[in-house]
C-alpha cells in the first residue's frame, strides 16, 4: 500500500514537471524578438563599431539592419531608431512608456541629483518647471517681450561683421553667431546684464562654465559603460566633475544674491531668474523650488545645442536642420517591458533616437543627400517638418522650436542682406565630434559689406531688423 502511494506522488511530481517545462517552452516560443542585432564581442558588445562620430556609424548599421536596432554599448541595452516611423511609435504610440531619460553619472551629479528641466523624471516637478519655461520664456507673449533684446544683440553681430569688412578681415562665422544666440540667452535668463559695469565679463563667465559642464555632461564615461567598474574612477572624473560644478556654484549663487537684493524685481524689468526665484521664496507656491532647481534649470537652458535651434529664408533653415540637425541624437529610457513593431523591448533599455539618420532617411525624403529648402515651401510644409524631429517628439520635445524658427532666418536674412561672405576654395562640411554637432573646419570668411549696408549706419540705434 505504502510502495503504491509513493507510485502516485512520483507520476504526480513527474507530470508537474512535465507541464511546468510544456508551459515555460510554450512562453519562450511565443515571446516577442528582440529587434535585429550585429554580433557583440564579449565585454564591450557594440562599441567597436561605433567610430569617432557615433550618429553617421548608426546610421551606416541601420542600412544593414533596419530602422529598429538592438545594440549593447559596455553593459548597456540601447534600442537605436533611425526612422521616423519608428521613432512616432515609440514616441507618440507608446508615449508613457518613453518619457524618461535615463540617469547618466555625469548629468546627474552636474544638475544636482537630475534637479534640472532636461533630466528630471516625468512627473510633477517636471510639468511645473515646463509650464514656467514654457509661459517665461518661449510663450508668444514672452518672446514679444524679448524683441528689444534679439534686435540689440544682431545690431551688435552686424556691427562686429562690419568692422572686419571695413578692415579687411576674416571672421569666424561660427564662434560670431555662437555669441550672439548665448548673450540673447543670457539676457533672457539674467536681465542686462551687458549693460552693468562688469556685466559682460558675468555673461562671458556664465557662457565658458556652461560651455566646460555640457562638454563633461557629454564625456565617455568607462565606470558607467561597464557593470564591473561601476565603482571606480579610472578617468578621474568625479574630481573634475566636482571642480567644475564648485566653480558654477559660486558664480551663480552670485549672480542669485544679487537679484535677491535688487529692488528692480518689484519695480522694474522682469526675467526668468526673477521668476525662479519668486516661487523659491513664496512657501505657498504650488511647486517647492531649492535653489539646486534653480541653478540646474539655468544650467540646461544656457545650452547651444538648446538653440542651435520670409518664406524661403524660413525654408533654408529647415533644410539646413534636416541635413545638420544641431542635437544628432537624443535619449530615451523604457520604463517597463513592451512591444513595439512586432520586437520586444525590454525594461530600463535605453532609446537612441539618431535624428541625423532620420533626415537622411531615403524611404522619406526625395534626393534625401541633396539641399533642397523648396521641399518645406508650399502646402505639404508642416507635414515634412514633422519627419525632421529636429526638437524630439510627444510632451519632452524641445521647448525652444518656437524661438529657434522665429529668430534664425531673422539672423540668416540680416546678414544676407549687409554681407557678402567670400571663404577661400570650397566650404568643408565635414561634421566635427560632439554632443551640439559642430563643424570639423569652423567657416573662417572674409565679409564684404554690401552697397546698401555702406548707406546707412548700423550704429544708430533707429536700425531695426
Amino acid at each position: 500500500m505504502v510502495d503504491l502511494q509513493y507510485f502516485f506522488v512520483i507520476i504526480l511530481v513527474c507530470l508537474g514537471i512535465t507541464v511546468l517545462i510544456q508551459a515555460i517552452t510554450n512562453r519562450l516560443r511565443n515571446r516577442l524578438p528582440l529587434p535585429p542585432s550585429p554580433t557583440a564581442l564579449p565585454i564591450i558588445g557594440h562599441i567597436h563599431l561605433l567610430g569617432p562620430i557615433a550618429h553617421q556609424a548608426l546610421h551606416k548599421l541601420s542600412i544593414r539592419y533596419g530602422p529598429l536596432m538592438y545594440l549593447f554599448i559596455g553593459s548597456i541595452p540601447n534600442l537605436i531608431v533611425s526612422s521616423a516611423e519608428m521613432a512616432n511609435e515609440i514616441l507618440k504610440s507608446n508615449e508613457l512608456n518613453f518619457l524618461n531619460r535615463p540617469t547618466m553619472q555625469n548629468v546627474d551629479y552636474l544638475t544636482y541629483g537630475s534637479a534640472d528641466f532636461f533630466s528630471a523624471p516625468y512627473g510633477l516637478h517636471w510639468k511645473f518647471m515646463k509650464r514656467i519655461c514654457m509661459v517665461e520664456l518661449f510663450s508668444s507673449r514672452a518672446l514679444d517681450s524679448f524683441v528689444s533684446v534679439r534686435s540689440e544683440e544682431l545690431k551688435k553681430l552686424l556691427i562686429r561683421v562690419l568692422k572686419k569688412a571695413e578692415a579687411e578681415e576674416s571672421v569666424n562665422l561660427g564662434e560670431q553667431l555662437k555669441e550672439l544666440t548665448s548673450n540673447i540667452i543670457t539676457r533672457m535668463m539674467f536681465r542686462k546684464m551687458q549693460s552693468d559695469s562688469d556685466g559682460g565679463e558675468k555673461s562671458e563667465e556664465v557662457i565658458k562654465m556652461v560651455v566646460e559642464l555640457n562638454e563633461l555632461a557629454g564625456f565617455f564615461n568607462v565606470s558607467e559603460t561597464f557593470w564591473f567598474l561601476k565603482r571606480l574612477d579610472l578617468q578621474g572624473l568625479k574630481k573634475r566633475l566636482k571642480n567644475a560644478r564648485d566653480k558654477y556654484d559660486v558664480i551663480i549663487e552670485r549672480i542669485m544674491e544679487e537679484h535677491e537684493s535688487s529692488k528692480k524685481k518689484a519695480t522694474g524689468e522682469r526675467n526668468m531668474l526673477d521668476v525662479l526665484l519668486d516661487i523659491y521664496e513664496d512657501k505657498n507656491a504650488e511647486m517647492k523650488l531649492t535653489r539646486e532647481n534653480i541653478k540646474a534649470f539655468i544650467m540646461r537652458v544656457v545650452e547651444e545645442s538648446d538653440l542651435c535651434n520670409l518664406s524661403y529664408t524660413q525654408a533654408v533653415v529647415k533644410e539646413t536642420m534636416r541635413l545638420h540637425p544641431g542635437g544628432p541624437i537624443f535619449v530615451r529610457e523604457s520604463d517597463e517591458e513592451c512591444a513595439v513593431a512586432g520586437f520586444r523591448i525590454p525594461a530600463k533599455t535605453r532609446v537612441i533616437v539618431n535624428v541625423w539618420a532620420i533626415g537622411r532617411d531615403s524611404n522619406q525624403w526625395e534626393d534625401p543627400l541633396e539641399f533642397r529648402p523648396e521641399r518645406f515651401e508650399g502646402s505639404e510644409w508642416k507635414v515634412m517638418s514633422e519627419k525632421m524631429m529636429s526638437f524630439g517628439a510627444g510632451r519632452r520635445s524641445c521647448p525652444g522650436e518656437k524661438m529657434v524658427f522665429r529668430f534664425v532666418p531673422i539672423i540668416l536674412a540680416a546678414i544676407i542682406q549687409c554681407f557678402e561672405l567670400k571663404v577661400k576654395g570650397s566650404v568643408d562640411m565635414d561634421e566635427g565630434t560632439g554632443s551640439s554637432l559642430p563643424r570639423a573646419t569652423p567657416l573662417v570668411c572674409v565679409p564684404v559689406a554690401k552697397e546698401a549696408t555702406q548707406s546707412f549706419s548700423l550704429l544708430e540705434p533707429n536700425v531695426n531688423f
